[in-house]
Parts: structure tokens; C-alpha cells; sequence
């Protein structure tokens, strides 16, 4: 009977294991190509001393942002006042009249990730009180805030799919704006602390690496197996393409004991993601994954 009771339970996990693949594969499927869908994005300013202004956002963050006791940066959505939100929009406004083309690539790059995570904050904002942002969105199925135009630059409307998936991965090609881009989930890589900029950001993007893949939410050993962020299966084309192309990733910004524990593995076990809101007001969250 035991064996029995073994061999259901093998059966079941297996079972499991399958419908959290076959979850994530749909997941993969929903998201946009990874494609510059207008040439005119492509235009930069080789050398160029311009510098945009995000003050703004750092003041923002400075008020609003705060590390709980497991390291997970959450914003206090609640207690935002009309005043700053409203200086919020008039940030993302101001963005949104700049000229991109005018910019050098590091400072394109450190543009176009702060307008993606001030835009993701402000439309948390707009819905709150919400226990995750896959809740915003068109009714009577709403699927998250990702497609639809939130912003604008130059006079184009943009959606938070279009910055990431129609800009930024297709022009720089780096796997670490994942660990810049945040969606206001528990399970994101950190909201940083203060903008990003481009004098500094190739230094910010290895530390938001190192941070992520070492925090239990990227990589930790569970039930003799390794588990890690579906950011890595839902891009998984950025990371290698293949399980051993994430775990290879992921030891370049391991600490020694992780990525010796790393190495022993050929493939991940599981994916997993916390969609729960990054909200400072505990009481409000509620678990959706």
C-alpha cells in the first residue's frame, strides 16, 4: 500500500509539474515579440552630453519606497498624497516631451526604464485599492495594464508592452532590463531606489542582477530541485534560450555558495511568480499566484 501511496504521489506531482509548464508556456505565448515595431526608436545621439531630469522620481521614491524584512521593495500606495501623484503625472508628462533621438544609449536606456516603472506606479494609483495589478485592465476579463497606451513621447502613443517589448529588448538585447523593468508584484526584481541614469546605469543593471538572482524570488533549491523567477521562462530566449542557459546566467551573478549549488543542476524545476501587489499596506495584500 505504500508503494502504492508513493508511486500517486510521483504521479501527482509529475501531474503538477506539468500544468505549471503548460501555465507558463500559455503565459509565454501572451507576450509580444521582442521587435521594433517603429524604426523611429532607433535614432540615438552618439556621444551626446543631454541629460534628462529625474528629480522628480527621486523625490517620488525617496517618499514612497521601502524595503520590508525579507527585502522586497514596496511602494506606500495608500498614503501617497493627491499633490505627489499629481507631480507624478506631470513627470511622466515631461518625459514624455523629450527628444529620445537626442540622447545618447545609455541615457535612452535609462529613460525609457524609469517612464515604464513611473507609468506602472501611476497606473496602480489610478486603480487603487487593487490586490494585484493583473487586475487592472479592460472589463469583464481584465488581464493586467500591459497593452493598452498609458503614455506618450514624441507624440506616440506607447503601452507599457510597446517600452519593453517594442523598444527596449529588441534595441539593447541585454537580459539585465529585466532586472530594471518592475510590475509592481511581489515577485518582480526591486523597485530601485532612486532613477536610473545614464552615467551609472551599466553599473545599477549588474547590481539589480546580483540582487535578484541571489533573493529567493530569482533562485533557491527546494525539494531537491532548483526553482526560479518565470521571468526566466517567460524570456527565456534572453537568457540563453534553454534551462542551462538560465542556470549558466544566473551563476555569472551568484554568490559562491549559490552558484556551487547551481552547478549541480542541469535544468530548472520549476518556475514561479508572486503576483501579489508591492503595497507597504500589508492588510490589503492578498495571494493570486
Amino acid at each position: 500500500m505504500s508503494g502504492l501511496r508513493r508511486a500517486a504521489g510521483r504521479i501527482a506531482k509529475a501531474g503538477l509539474l506539468l500544468a505549471l509548464a503548460a501555465c507558463t508556456s500559455i503565459e509565454r505565448a501572451a507576450l509580444p515579440p521582442s521587435a521594433v515595431t517603429d524604426p523611429g526608436w532607433l535614432a540615438f545621439s552618439a556621444g551626446s552630453p543631454k541629460r534628462v531630469d529625474h528629480e522628480a522620481w527621486d523625490r517620488f521614491l525617496a517618499a514612497y519606497r521601502s524595503v520590508d524584512g525579507d527585502g522586497v521593495a514596496r511602494i506606500d500606495y495608500a498614503g501617497v498624497s493627491p499633490e505627489d501623484h499629481a507631480a507624478l503625472k506631470t513627470y511622466i508628462a515631461a518625459l514624455g516631451g523629450e527628444d529620445v533621438a537626442a540622447l545618447d544609449r545609455p541615457e535612452q536606456l535609462a529613460f525609457w526604464i524609469n517612464l515604464y516603472n513611473a507609468v506602472t506606479v501611476d497606473v496602480v494609483l489610478d486603480a487603487y485599492p487593487v490586490r494585484s495589478i493583473r487586475n487592472i485592465g479592460p472589463s469583464p476579463l481584465p488581464t493586467g495594464p500591459w497593452n493598452a497606451p498609458r503614455t506618450q513621447v514624441g507624440g506616440k502613443a506607447l503601452s507599457l508592452n510597446d517600452i519593453e517589448h517594442a523598444i527596449v529588448r529588441p534595441i539593447w538585447q541585454d537580459a539585465r532590463v529585466h532586472y530594471a523593468f518592475n510590475c509592481a508584484a511581489v515577485g518582480c526584481p526591486n523597485l530601485a531606489e532612486t532613477a536610473y541614469r545614464g552615467e551609472t546605469i551599466d553599473a545599477q543593471l549588474d547590481r539589480n542582477a546580483r540582487a535578484f538572482v541571489n533573493d529567493p524570488r530569482g533562485f533557491r533549491e527546494e525539494d531537491g530541485a532548483i526553482a526560479a523567477s518565470k521571468i526566466y521562462a517567460w524570456f527565456k530566449e534572453d537568457f540563453g534560450g534553454s534551462d542551462a542557459g538560465v542556470l549558466s546566467h544566473a551563476r555569472r551573478y551568484a554568490e559562491p555558495a549559490l552558484a556551487e549549488r547551481l552547478a549541480v543542476f542541469e535544468r530548472v524545476g520549476r518556475y514561479d511568480y508572486d503576483w501579489r501587489l508591492n503595497d507597504a499596506e500589508a492588510t490589503r495584500i492578498t495571494s493570486l499566484r
